[in-house]
Formats: structure tokens, sequence, C-alpha cells
């Protein structure tokens, strides 16, 4: 099998790695708009590079293309990919605006070529525990959810106008396996955000943190919390509390909480300080999934009209905060 990859920035290059290492793939080739930086990054792997990312959507030239750009080119790549026969992977967002991801699903649709979106959580051992304890009926009837999201740092200045917001950028992973966890879908957002650190976040529109209360189909109600600010470390938890027990995920050894019971050390490890760490089996594991995707063996774990759901929420939260009123999802979604 013949991978391209295009972007080769830090998740780009932790996904060639693994792309690289793996036996069916017989060529892996490289692409970014700094070809010195696609080449460094192609060295040590024994991959080639193709100085125009574009060569990689002829049809042929690859058996499969992996997208790590930035956003603004995520659903040109899909796309061009899918009109070409090729099965794409894309890190999300599919596009930077609702009305870009509907018109990538509807040419994805009618094009039948896999695409699989890249949602990490939905590969994490945690989660996937507490999605099958949930059918296996451990939990009991479902009462409640809670998510939190929160990096220990925020991002740099300029990445937060092109973000498209806290709710889009960030919490888009927690309504997406709120979705894949529950199998229930979110009909209600009341959603609130503040500014606690740099003025950037303001300049830039965004909120640095947030709060919101999601209306399950079934009656169920979540909470969700998240900060660009959490100096304890990068925090990522999910707690499903029902009528027999509670599960939660992210509570592990290096939980970026210290208890403040008397005689209790927990966590006992150092807190997890980025994403890629907590979550890197989790990465390694889709990739792989989609490999098998490219190669026909099974259907895309999470493909654009996925995808499109967890957006139509994070529409939602957004025009919550700045409207300041609950949002239903039926008032976004598209005829």
């Amino acid at each position: 099998m013949r991978v391209g990859l295009v972007g080769t920035g830090r998740i780009g290059a932790a996904h060639a790695a693994v792309v690289a290492a793996q036996p069916a793939v017989t060529e892996l080739v490289l692409a970014d708009a700094d070809a010195a930086a696609a080449r460094a990054v192609a060295e040590p792997l024994g991959a080639s590079v193709a100085e125009d990312p574009e060569s990689l959507l002829a049809p042929g030239a690859v058996d499969a293309l992996v997208v790590t750009a930035s956003t603004s080119v995520h659903a040109g790549f899909i796309v061009g990919a899918v009109r070409a026969g090729i099965p794409v992977f894309c890190e999300k967002p599919v596009a930077p605006t609702l009305e870009a991801t509907v018109e990538v699903a509807r040419e994805v649709e009618k094009a039948g070529v896999p695409v699989h979106i890249g949602f990490q959580r939905r590969f994490d051992s945690g989660y996937t525990y507490a999605r099958q304890a949930l059918r296996d009926g451990h939990i009991g009837q479902l009462h409640r959810v809670h998510l939190v999201t929160a990096d220990r740092t925020p991002p740099p200045a300029a990445y937060v106008p092109t973000s498209g917001g806290l709710f889009r950028d960030c919490h888009i992973h927690d309504f997406d396996i709120l979705r894949w966890v529950t199998g229930r879908e979110v009909v209600e957002v009341t959603a609130l955000g503040a500014n606690r650190g740099a003025a950037y976040f303001v300049e830039s529109g965004d909120v640095d943190n947030s709060a919101a209360l999601l209306v399950l189909d079934d009656a169920t109600l979540v909470t969700v919390q998240g900060s660009r600010y959490n100096g304890g470390g990068y925090d990522v938890r999910m707690e499903l509390a029902g009528s027999d027990s509670t599960i939660g995920v992210g509570y592990d050894d290096k939980m970026p909480i210290d208890s403040a019971e008397p005689g209790v050390r927990f966590p006992g490890q150092e807190a997890w300080d980025w994403f890629w760490p907590r979550f890197a089996p989790a990465y390694e594991a889709e990739m792989l999934a989609f490999l098998r995707v490219a190669a026909g063996e099974i259907d895309s774990p999470c493909d654009v009209a996925e995808a499109l759901e967890a957006v139509l929420v994070a529409e939602a939260a957004d025009l919550s905060m700045r409207e300041r009123r609950p949002v239903r999802i039926a008032e976004l979604r598209p005829a």
C-alpha cells in the first residue's frame, strides 16, 4: 500500500512514524507547504517527499491519504482525494465552518469513497470500556454525564483567530465522544464562556474558560467544562453516573487533581502535560484502523456524517454563548 501524508507538523510526524512501521505500507510519501520540514521528517523514516502536496491527489498517486495539515486546507484535500478515488484520513475539523462541512459531506456521499475523521478518543481504552459498560448494563440507567477538557497551557496567540473558538476547537472532542459512548444525540445546548487569561483570546472574539449544559434525546443531562489554563496539568475526563454505578474515564494516576482528603495521596505520578502522551496509544490505534479502512477490511469508524453531528453541537454551544440562550440542534441542522 502506498500512503501519502500532507502536513508534517507535530501530529503529522507522529502519524508518519506509525504508518512507516507497518509491513503493509510499501511506500510513504510526505508533503508539506514547507518542503524542508517534510524532508526532515521523511529521512529517518525512509519515506519519500512530494515537492507539491497537490500531486498526491492525482488518480493513482497513492492508495491512501492522511491529512494533518492546517485546518484551512482540510476540506480541499478531502474532496480532492475522494474525487480521485483515494480513501482519506483527516484530523478534525473537516472544514472551518458548518456550511463548508455540509458541502464536504455531500461530496463524500456522492463519491462513495471512505473517509475517516480523527476523533482519537474513540480508540482510547477508558472510553471504550465505558461505552461497553453502559451497553452491558453495568451502570444501570444513565442518570447524568460530566465531561472535562482542560489544557495545561494555552495555544499560541497566532493560533486562536483561526481555531474556530473553544467549543469548535477543543470541546468538539467531548461532543463526539459523548455521542459515541452514550449512543444518544444532543438536542439542546446552553453554554457560557469567560476570559480569565491572556488578552489575545478576547481580541480574537474567543473565550478561555467554558461551561455548558447539554440535554440528550432521552432527557439525560450532561455538563461540560473546559479551560485553556489548567496549571495542574492536562485534564480530560468523563463521568457516567447511573442507577447502579458510576464510571470515570481519565481517573488514572496522572490525573492533575490533588486530593484534599487527609492521608490520601492521589494521584501518585506527575500529571499529564499535554494531549499527545495522554492519547498516544489511541492515536496509533486510529491510524492502524484507517489503514484497514483503506485496504477495504472495515468501514470508517468515524465518517464525515458522524463528524458533522459533533460540529452541530459545537455550533450550537458557540451560538448559545454569544446569544445567551438555549439553542436546539434542530435550529442549525441543514435541510
